[in-house]
């Protein structure tokens, strides 16, 4: 007798059955997705029986590209949410940080989601500035991207960070270009976990709760796995001790963040169907709302542009092509998948560059390798990609959040306009997922469906509409095609049996409804290993 039977409109995922009417979970994994009559026979006494009406019985999404332990913490105590979906403008950022600083003890204030391009007023912050807005405690403000932190004189030596200290691999402090004294900045990510890991490191103890918080947080979206972008081997036992107390209503699917070891402690798939490490994460460059991705063409002259000291800039990266080798090179012989974050479309000819020659020197059937964000990608990029075997996953967010911001402020209609171009990915044959980078916007994949089928703004523009793909693909982006990148579409993804009982059950079928009103759907349940997590399925 099967645990749960569901009743509605069931839209699969699987090529071979694409849809149905019933279907049957037992022990946390799909029995049958069929017709009600092929479900009665498995319903008994002890039998769950939801009959949903017309609402859509879907694979649970899939984020293929988050950062959920990172996440868990910034949005947990001690730290301040200024992210722009949080506080819009200016003032509102600024009477956020005074507060902050008055309340803070003597370990100081953390803030979270500086954005300037979208909290028009805000300057960049310099150590003057910080100092004078907390002259005896430590504070750190983090910028929207992740890739930049801003701090004042004491938290860099709370921190142990002095002139001094030498850059990280692949990161950097901010410096006077005369005497090279810091200047109260680090970017990317070494950098700024130097900085703002000894004041973040207090939420360890707290660890299960704020996992729980964000399994909580994505099972509301309707995601039932997620991937970990920057996974730090520290937080190896916080995490295993996490899902041992039964907090993790997710998947996790962890890429650890390379280092000068070039390797890990792990074999390739360790862990089980709840925790696997999966991968290892290189960023070739940042973001495009600080100016360190490396492009071929150039900012625009902007207001914007100029107060962020863009303007004219072609960016840059973080590594030289043969660094982005170096780095790759060990960890894919000894058998791991690699994601490269890389935005710029200077920065993904360059790890493509390496990654063609690696592959001649070492090839491997179906290895996956995968680009990340890609705002700049090229419909020629996305062609030579697709030759080499590597798959991309899209920012596709920006266009609702920034789309606006990057014709008008940073690109133009050529390149801003064009920016997360998921049709010309589809076009050049990939298999392609979509995601949310939380925490730089809030995880909502029916708002990435919506992205990537209408192209609009939050201001309503269209931005390239012939890079608009139909809304079947759009999905797959957030389900079978995403478990596909994670290396788990023999599992998740996709409702069949033997699949995990991983679904969402949406108000409307997205394939029925208006384009415009994707967004719009509301997530009404979430299943997790055949156990309801978020909703009702009454």
């Amino acid at each position: 007798m099967a645990d749960l039977v569901l009743f509605g409109d069931v839209l699969t995922m699987d090529d071979t059955n694409p849809r149905a009417t019933a279907i049957a979970v037992e022990g946390g994994r799909i029995v049958v997705v069929g017709s009600d009559a092929d479900v009665a026979d498995l319903i008994g006494p002890e039998t769950a029986v939801h009959d949903v009406g017309n609402a859509c019985i879907m694979p649970g999404f899939i984020e293929a590209h988050g950062h959920p332990l990172n996440e868990a913490v910034l949005l947990g105590e001690p730290v301040v949410d200024i992210r722009p979906v949080t506080i819009p403008d200016a003032d509102g950022v600024l009477a956020a940080i005074a507060e902050a600083v008055a309340e803070a003890g003597p370990e100081g204030a953390v803030l979270n989601g500086w954005d300037p391009l979208l909290q028009k007023g805000l300057d960049e912050p310099t150590l003057q500035w910080m100092n004078g807005q907390s002259p005896h405690k430590p504070l750190i403000i983090l910028h929207n991207s992740g890739h930049a932190a801003y701090f004042n004189s004491t938290a860099a030596a709370a921190a142990g960070v002095t002139d001094d200290t030498p850059d990280p691999e692949g990161a950097r402090f901010g410096r006077d270009s005369r005497t090279g004294d810091l200047t109260g900045v680090a970017y990317e990510s070494a950098a700024v976990i130097a900085i703002a890991g000894p004041v973040l490191a207090s939420a360890a103890g707290r660890f299960p709760e704020l996992i729980a918080a964000e399994s909580a947080r994505l099972n509301a979206a309707g995601v039932t796995t997620v991937s970990e972008m920057a996974f730090d081997p520290a937080m190896r036992e916080p995490l295993a001790a996490a899902a041992e107390a039964g907090a993790l209503t997710t998947r996790l699917r962890l890429y650890e963040m390379s280092g000068p070891a070039r390797g890990s402690d792990l074999e390739p798939g360790a862990g089980d169907d709840l925790v696997r490490q999966v991968g290892i994460k290189i960023w070739s460059d940042g973001s495009p709302w600080i100016g360190n991705i490396a492009l071929s063409f150039t900012y625009l002259d902007t207001p914007a542009t100029r107060a962020l000291g863009m303007a004219c800039s072609h960016g840059g990266a973080n590594y030289t092509g043969e660094q982005i080798l170096d780095i790759s090179t060990p960890y894919f012989e000894q058998g791991w998948q690699i994601a490269c974050h890389a935005h710029g479309d200077e920065a993904i000819t360059m790890v493509l560059d390496a990654w063609e020659q690696m592959l001649a020197a070492s090839p491997r059937k179906d290895h996956r390798l995968r680009l990340e964000h890609v705002g700049a990608m090229r419909p020629d990029q996305f062609r030579r990609a697709a030759d080499l075997g590597v798959t991309c996953s899209l920012f596709v967010d920006h266009l609702y959040y920034w789309g606006d911001v990057l014709v008008d402020d940073l690109f133009g209609a050529e390149h801003g306009g064009h920016w997360a171009a998921a049709g010309s990915a589809l076009a050049a044959g990939h298999r392609i997922s979509f995601h949310n980078d939380g925490p730089v916007t809030p995880t909502d994949p029916l708002r990435n469906i919506a992205d990537a089928v209408n192209r609009r703004s939050r201001g309503g523009r269209v931005l390239a509409p012939d890079e608009r793909i139909p809304v079947g693909a759009a999905v797959r982006a957030q389900t079978v095609d995403a478990a596909w990148q994670l290396f788990s579409d023999d599992s998740i993804g996709a409702l069949k049996p033997g699949m995990h009982a991983d679904l969402v059950v949406l108000s409307e079928n997205p394939l029925a409804v208006d384009p415009e009103r994707l967004a719009d759907i509301e997530v009404q349940a979430t299943v997790f290993a055949g156990t309801t997590v978020h909703g009702s399925l009454s």
